[in-house]
């Protein structure tokens, strides 16, 4: 097996959970509902930010973009880890898990800058009011999110070849269930100091860089907030940034946990709970976050709701005039 060269190689086989063959039937009824309410609660945001006009305004552009990012990211694996954890075999094809690597890549940068750009949207919409909707114009927002996307996807296309590129003298199994960078770089047979050092400077830049943009931003937004005397304006504002602070929170303390740290360093077992809190958890509460502590979202689901279930009335009654 040693001898084996790395080119010939069809597939890895993902360890995951299966030497605790209990926890992955458990794990496969919590997952798979998770899994569908992430698909269907993101889904309604997008849905309800693109149907209702009152939420054409550039927070509730970038909000769809990030529930699109989390329906993209939570569906680069989790498909994968059911089929896993379903049966005996634990296989992903080699072009399968390059797939997932450049996506988890790609996506999770792209998702740690849209939420820097979704911190500067909130310091303008707080600290400038009244220039809000000019200094936020489509063309600035488009553009942010073109810079988010451009270096999400930059940051994967240099570092997934590197990854996929280690010599690994025969070792097909990957201690994790799904082809993350720390481990794929763990299977490696070469010292792979250099490449922990690359991945380390770089998730500084797409890491601790908007990280860094976003406390800022929120100490800015904390002193022009306090500087509001109506309480109920306050609480609104407060309502509003809670929610992209509690994502953020989220988010930024499983990834600076999981990449800013050597590959060896942390519990293996570990590091798959809290890739799995990240992968799932994380994109399941979003909506929810956003939903229940966002005035205006309930109120567009239930402009939404109303006025379908009043067409539906409408059609009825038209139905029933035509059969008299």
């Amino acid at each position: 097996m040693g001898a084996d060269n790395d080119s010939t190689f069809s597939h890895f086989i993902l360890i995951g959970f299966s030497d605790r063959p209990q926890l992955e039937r458990v794990l496969f009824a919590i997952i798979l509902p998770a899994y569908l309410l992430t698909l269907l609660g993101n889904s309604t945001i997008i849905l309800v930010s693109r149907l209702d006009p009152h939420l054409h305004t550039p927070m509730y552009f970038f909000l769809t973009h990030l529930s699109f990012l989390d329906l993209s990211f939570t569906s680069s694996s989790i498909p994968q880890l059911l089929y896993n954890l379903s049966g005996p075999d634990k296989t992903i094809s080699y072009v399968g898990c390059a797939l997932q690597l450049v996506l988890f890549l790609g996506l999770g940068g792209v998702e740690c800058l849209l939420l820097a750009v979704m911190a500067y949207d909130r310091f303008v919409a707080v600290g400038k009011p009244l220039h809000y909707m000019v200094i936020m114009s489509p063309r600035l927002c488009m553009g942010l999110v073109s810079v988010a996307w451009s270096c999400g996807v930059a940051n994967s296309l240099a570092m997934s070849p590197v990854t996929l590129s280690l010599p690994r003298c025969g070792h097909r199994r990957v201690d994790h269930f799904l082809c993350e960078m720390p481990a794929l770089i763990r299977t490696a047979c070469v010292n792979t100091v250099a490449v922990e050092g690359t991945v380390f400077v770089l998730a500084i830049g797409i890491v601790l860089s908007p990280l860094v943009f976003i406390l800022v931003s929120y100490g800015y937004i904390v002193r022009a907030v306090l500087r509001i005397r109506s309480a109920a304006g306050r609480q609104k504002t407060f309502n509003t940034c809670g929610s992209h602070l509690t994502v953020v929170s989220l988010f930024y303390g499983n990834i600076i946990y999981m990449y800013m740290q050597p590959g060896n360093s942390s519990s293996q077992d570990q590091g798959k709970f809290l890739t799995l809190f990240y992968n799932i958890v994380t994109p399941l509460l979003n909506p929810l976050i956003y939903t229940l502590r966002n005035k205006e979202v309930k109120g567009a689901l239930r402009r939404l709701l109303l006025g379908s279930r009043e067409i539906g009335e409408i059609r009825a009654g038209s139905r029933q005039t035509r059969g008299k």
